[in-house]
């Protein structure tokens, strides 16, 4: 599916590269959970009031690049940790 309204989904890689201009920064990946495809996008993709980052396993709500069909955009995570339990 490409384009079109907001798709839910579970990240289950982060790279080291791949990211960012240049690729010199890191990249996530997320699996679309209706379609099982996988989308690819970086930290400037999460959309939040606190650090962006992610983790494998956390569940996000994302819009796919209609441009760049392979990539995800707008990225919003579901599951917030609580801070204490996040920075053990």
């Amino acid at each position: 599916m490409t384009g079109g309204g907001p798709r839910h989904g579970t990240i289950v890689d982060r790279r080291p590269s791949g990211g960012g201009l240049g690729g010199s920064a890191g990249l996530y990946i997320v699996r679309d959970d209706e379609d099982e495809r996988y989308y690819g996008f970086d930290y400037r993709q999460i959309v939040t009031e606190g650090f962006r980052t992610v983790r494998t396993g956390e569940r996000v709500r994302f819009h796919v690049r209609a441009e760049s069909p392979d990539l995800a955009e707008f990225v919003i995570r579901l599951d917030q940790p609580d801070p204490a339990e996040y920075y053990r």
